[in-house]
């Protein structure tokens, strides 16, 4: 009887602590001090509170309320806004009060990805900084871009608050290099600040190393069937590991899904590319539609804008450790990315293939044209500005003459060899389907490409190597997509 009398007042201890915390008025750690919040969009603001507590949220004039339901969840929906560099403060009543200073409005984005979009301007151990990193760090003072870190961690089932995070800070140099925050992301935030002439708000969640399948939610890999198995819950008792899909999402993406942003960027594909030994990464275009419509049916927001990076040329075959089963394992893999991007709607990928400064190193230095071209793809696709976004991307081709007449979509100011020299980095085929290199060139709006010993040609691929850093592309300035054509 005592025992039993024990066990009751431990759980009646139990529910007293769990309601008291619950009766304490919270606000979702997305929300804080110095944020930006979303223009011309509804703006969700969510917390906790005592169960039926009336919550109210103020700001810019708005006023509005919403009851703490049996879960204490509440939320509340501001009207649009108008951007804004005024500061202004956002104030949440209930059982309590908490205000939130020096808010401003204007557009926000959320990034995300593995090492290269990880990567910091300044210092990362085991990489060299970026291009130019002294002199971007010194110039880098913009009161009115906002930064708000995430830090890693890991949960078994989907959590509703951010444990670690660096709060959301002006950018400065200081800022910049104390949270490490993304070079990448920071340069497209740089852009479209400049661009747009309104604040910009800028969340970071990424981790070094890391696969696709842990940053998407069960809700992606359900509506991919190919895909359903990987939404089944982490069961097991082992260390939880960034290997374990739906891991990273549970923990870093989850806790802020709905809060109102633009879009998303996504740099990452190098862990997937290098997978396994078996064909697992021939996957990766389903994965992207896993992961991009995963996170756009967790947030309510419909299908945002997507923006993703091509992962760039490296030595994964001919390097010191080969990383894939076979040379042109980085050319399939750029094909799936290219997929996705065509595959999956309202969204755009970046080519890197010209910004690569040394071959035997994965993270490459150029992180500002990197996000002044995602910048590009927002200014253009989403802000309507009419701007070149896309270098030349294969459209169709006319085997005729003993040549392989190709056409291009993006052609912007005409298809330019950068350098002046011939177009590199082309191969042909004929029947026997044995590649050579070809002798390619620009005749106005197309490419001739040919070679001697193929006298009828079948197939052409471009950049179709690892190592490809090709002169190909548009007046505008933008490479060409690499790409083969069908036999």
């Amino acid at each position: 009887m005592k025992f039993t009398r024990l066990h009751l007042n431990l759980a009646g201890a139990l529910l007293f602590f769990t309601l008291s915390a619950r009766a304490e008025l919270s606000v979702s750690a997305i929300f804080g001090d110095n944020m930006v919040l979303q223009q011309q969009m509804p703006v969700p603001v969510w917390g906790w509170a005592a169960p039926g507590t009336t919550v109210t949220v103020t700001f810019a004039g708005q006023t509005k309320s919403a009851r703490a339901a049996v879960d204490g969840k509440w939320l509340v929906k501001l009207g649009k806004l108008k951007a804004s560099f005024t500061p202004e403060s956002l104030v949440v009543s209930g059982d309590g009060t908490k205000t939130f200073t020096n808010l401003l409005v204007g557009e926000v984005w959320l990034a995300s990805g593995q090492s290269n979009m990880e990567k910091p301007i300044g210092k990362q151990a085991g990489q060299k900084p970026t291009l130019n990193a002294e002199a971007e760090l010194a110039a880098a003072n913009y009161p009115a871009i906002r930064i708000f870190k995430i830090e890693k961690t890991l949960a078994a089932t989907e959590q509703s608050q951010l444990p670690k995070n660096s709060g959301w800070l002006a950018c400065s140099s200081n800022s910049l290099n104390g949270t490490g925050f993304s070079a990448a992301a920071y340069f497209f935030g740089r852009e479209i600040h400049a661009g747009l002439k309104v604040p910009v708000g800028l969340v970071e969640s990424s981790w070094g190393g890391t696969r696709i399948e842990p940053w998407t939610p069960p809700a992606g890999f359900e509506a991919v069937p190919s895909l359903a198995k990987l939404a089944q819950p982490v069961t097991d008792s082992g260390k939880l590991a960034n290997t374990r899909p739906l891991a990273i999402y549970n923990a870093m993406i989850a806790p802020i899904t709905g809060f109102a942003l633009r879009g998303a960027l996504w740099y990452q594909g190098e862990s997937n590319c290098m997978g396994t030994n078996d064909d697992d990464y021939l996957t990766y275009t389903e994965k992207m539609e896993a992961l991009v419509g995963g996170w756009r049916k967790v947030w309510h927001e419909g299908d945002f804008p997507f923006y993703f990076v091509q992962i760039a040329p490296f030595k994964y075959y001919g390097g010191k450790v080969m990383r894939v089963k076979s040379p042109e394992t980085l050319a399939e893999f750029w094909t799936l990315q290219a997929q996705a991007g065509r595959r999956i709607k309202n969204t755009g990928m970046v080519v890197t293939t010209d910004l690569v400064d040394n071959l035997d190193d994965i993270h490459p230095r150029n992180k500002s044209e990197v996000g002044r071209r995602l910048a590009l793809l927002a200014l253009n696709k989403t802000y309507g500005q009419r701007i070149a976004s896309s270098g030349p991307v294969f459209k169709s081709v006319k085997f005729t003459g003993g040549k392989a007449v190709l056409k291009f979509d993006h052609d912007d100011g005409g298809l330019i060899s950068k350098d002046g020299g011939p177009l590199t980095w082309f191969t042909i085929a004929g029947a026997d389907g044995k590649f050579v290199p070809a002798m390619a060139t620009a005749e106005g709006q197309t490419v001739e490409v040919s070679a001697a010993t193929v006298p009828e040609p079948k197939a052409v691929r471009f950049a179709w190597a690892e190592t490809a850093q090709p002169n190909f592309f548009n007046g505008a300035g933008l490479p060409a997509e690499p790409f083969q054509t069908g036999r």
